[in-house]
């Protein structure tokens, strides 16, 4: 057992059927926005903006390692093209965006994905800043699972940079 109280696995998101059995697995999406962007307030307001995108990208990495292991690992032996396709399948599924790979080149470790209708901004204003820092985390995060390798992304557009998908460009660090 560990000595810290929120250590990650998925026993701390409880048994949602038995929890709720009339609303199920569905929030609104209002919710989530007010849940992250009042968190990241508070981050920001306590630690500042550097740490307030650091935090966010480490929790997106941690998420997407344990949500690779959870939706993800059986296509952990497939072509990239095809565990791509099922990823896209579940992210659209989830409601997390639909992803699309404009440029994949694996000998290099270089890829540009954009998610559309994104979870975490489209339909925010414009802010003049990329706020996708959870995402690019959990892109890594699911980038270094499947591969083995070391990943960095980086939001390049965002929908709060006035572009209406969100662009990331991942490489093999």
């Amino acid at each position: 057992m560990s000595s810290r109280t929120y250590e990650f696995s998925w026993d701390i998101i409880g048994d949602i059927q038995a929890g709720r059995p009339n609303l199920g697995d569905k929030v609104n999406i209002i919710l989530y926005r007010l849940m992250q962007y009042t968190f990241r307030d508070i981050a920001e307001q306590r630690y500042g903006k550097e740490v307030c995108d650091v935090l966010f990208y480490d929790a997106g990495y941690l998420a997407g390692k344990f949500f690779f292991e959870q939706y993800l690992k059986e296509f952990k032996d497939l072509s990239l093209n095809n565990f791509v396709a099922e990823l896209q399948r579940i992210l659209k599924e989830l409601g997390v965006g639909i992803l699309r790979v404009e440029k994949a080149d694996p000998e290099t470790g270089e890829f540009v994905l954009t998610v559309s209708e994104d979870l975490d901004c489209s339909g925010l204003p414009d802010l003049g800043i990329e706020v996708c820092n959870y995402d690019e985390g959990f892109i890594a995060g699911i980038f270094e699972k499947f591969t083995g390798k070391t990943f960095k992304a980086k939001e390049v557009d965002c929908w709060c940079t006035g572009d209406r998908t969100c662009r990331f460009k991942v490489n093999q660090i």
